[in-house]
Protein backbone atom coordinates (compact mmCIF):
# COMPACT_ATOMS: atom_id res chain seq x y z
CA UNK A 1 0.00 0.00 0.00
CA UNK A 2 1.24 3.45 -0.82
CA UNK A 3 1.57 5.79 2.14
CA UNK A 4 -0.54 8.41 0.32
CA UNK A 5 -3.53 6.15 0.94
CA UNK A 6 -3.14 6.13 4.73
CA UNK A 7 -5.53 9.06 5.31
CA UNK A 8 -8.24 7.12 3.44
CA UNK A 9 -7.40 4.03 5.48
CA UNK A 10 -7.55 6.16 8.64
CA UNK A 11 -11.01 7.44 7.68
CA UNK A 12 -12.21 3.89 6.99
CA UNK A 13 -10.83 2.79 10.36
CA UNK A 14 -12.74 5.63 12.06
CA UNK A 15 -15.94 4.51 10.32
CA UNK A 16 -15.46 0.90 11.37
CA UNK A 17 -14.70 1.97 14.92
CA UNK A 18 -18.01 3.84 15.14
CA UNK A 19 -19.81 0.69 13.99
CA UNK A 20 -17.86 -1.39 16.51
CA UNK A 21 -18.72 1.06 19.28
CA UNK A 22 -22.40 0.85 18.36
CA UNK A 23 -22.19 -2.93 18.40
CA UNK A 24 -20.50 -2.80 21.80
CA UNK A 25 -23.28 -0.62 23.19
CA UNK A 26 -26.29 -2.33 21.66
CA UNK A 27 -25.56 -5.95 20.77
CA UNK A 28 -22.47 -7.30 22.50
CA UNK A 29 -22.64 -9.51 25.52
CA UNK A 30 -21.74 -7.92 28.82
CA UNK A 31 -18.50 -9.91 28.80
CA UNK A 32 -17.38 -8.52 25.43
CA UNK A 33 -18.62 -4.92 25.73
CA UNK A 34 -15.43 -3.66 27.34
CA UNK A 35 -13.15 -5.26 24.72
CA UNK A 36 -15.19 -3.90 21.83
CA UNK A 37 -15.47 -0.43 23.35
CA UNK A 38 -11.72 -0.24 24.00
CA UNK A 39 -10.94 -1.50 20.50
CA UNK A 40 -13.29 1.11 19.02
CA UNK A 41 -11.82 3.94 21.10
CA UNK A 42 -8.24 3.16 20.18
CA UNK A 43 -9.03 2.53 16.51
CA UNK A 44 -10.91 5.83 16.20
CA UNK A 45 -8.20 7.91 17.88
CA UNK A 46 -5.41 6.37 15.84
CA UNK A 47 -7.41 6.51 12.61
CA UNK A 48 -7.64 10.27 13.21
CA UNK A 49 -3.89 10.35 13.79
CA UNK A 50 -3.30 8.78 10.38
CA UNK A 51 -5.47 11.50 8.83
CA UNK A 52 -3.78 14.30 10.78
CA UNK A 53 -0.30 13.13 9.82
CA UNK A 54 -1.13 12.94 6.10
CA UNK A 55 1.03 15.93 5.19
CA UNK A 56 4.10 14.59 7.00
CA UNK A 57 6.38 12.97 4.42
CA UNK A 58 9.68 12.48 6.23
CA UNK A 59 11.08 9.02 6.80
CA UNK A 60 10.37 9.32 10.53
CA UNK A 61 6.75 10.26 9.89
CA UNK A 62 6.31 7.50 7.32
CA UNK A 63 7.63 4.85 9.70
CA UNK A 64 5.53 6.34 12.50
CA UNK A 65 2.38 6.09 10.36
CA UNK A 66 3.13 2.47 9.53
CA UNK A 67 3.67 1.71 13.22
CA UNK A 68 0.33 3.36 14.02
CA UNK A 69 -1.41 1.29 11.36
CA UNK A 70 0.20 -1.91 12.58
CA UNK A 71 -0.67 -1.00 16.15
CA UNK A 72 -4.31 -0.45 15.23
CA UNK A 73 -4.47 -3.83 13.53
CA UNK A 74 -2.79 -5.70 16.37
CA UNK A 75 -4.30 -3.82 19.33
CA UNK A 76 -7.85 -3.12 18.20
CA UNK A 77 -7.98 -6.08 15.84
CA UNK A 78 -6.95 -8.54 18.53
CA UNK A 79 -9.50 -7.17 20.99
CA UNK A 80 -12.27 -7.31 18.40
CA UNK A 81 -11.25 -10.80 17.26
CA UNK A 82 -11.27 -11.98 20.87
CA UNK A 83 -14.87 -10.81 21.19
CA UNK A 84 -16.12 -12.07 17.83
CA UNK A 85 -14.05 -15.23 17.43
CA UNK A 86 -12.90 -16.07 20.97
CA UNK A 87 -9.25 -15.79 19.92
CA UNK A 88 -6.29 -14.92 22.10
CA UNK A 89 -5.37 -11.36 22.99
CA UNK A 90 -1.64 -12.09 22.97
CA UNK A 91 -1.02 -9.55 20.18
CA UNK A 92 -2.56 -6.66 22.15
CA UNK A 93 0.68 -5.69 23.97
CA UNK A 94 2.61 -5.77 20.69
CA UNK A 95 -0.02 -3.53 19.12
CA UNK A 96 0.12 -1.17 22.07
CA UNK A 97 3.90 -1.02 21.81
CA UNK A 98 3.65 -0.17 18.10
CA UNK A 99 1.18 2.61 18.91
CA UNK A 100 3.56 4.05 21.50
CA UNK A 101 6.49 3.86 19.08
CA UNK A 102 4.39 5.44 16.33
CA UNK A 103 3.60 8.40 18.57
CA UNK A 104 7.24 8.76 19.61
CA UNK A 105 8.32 8.83 15.97
CA UNK A 106 5.61 11.40 15.23
CA UNK A 107 6.85 13.51 18.13
CA UNK A 108 10.44 13.29 16.88
CA UNK A 109 9.32 14.28 13.39
CA UNK A 110 7.34 17.27 14.63
CA UNK A 111 10.24 18.26 16.90
CA UNK A 112 12.63 18.30 13.94
CA UNK A 113 10.34 20.18 11.56
CA UNK A 114 7.25 21.84 13.03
Amino acid sequence: MRLQRLPAVGAAICSLSVALGAYASHAASAQDQHRFALAALFAFAHGLALIAMAARTSTLASIGKLFLLGGIVLFSGSLAAAGFLATSTRAVPIGGSLLILGWLLAAADYWRKP
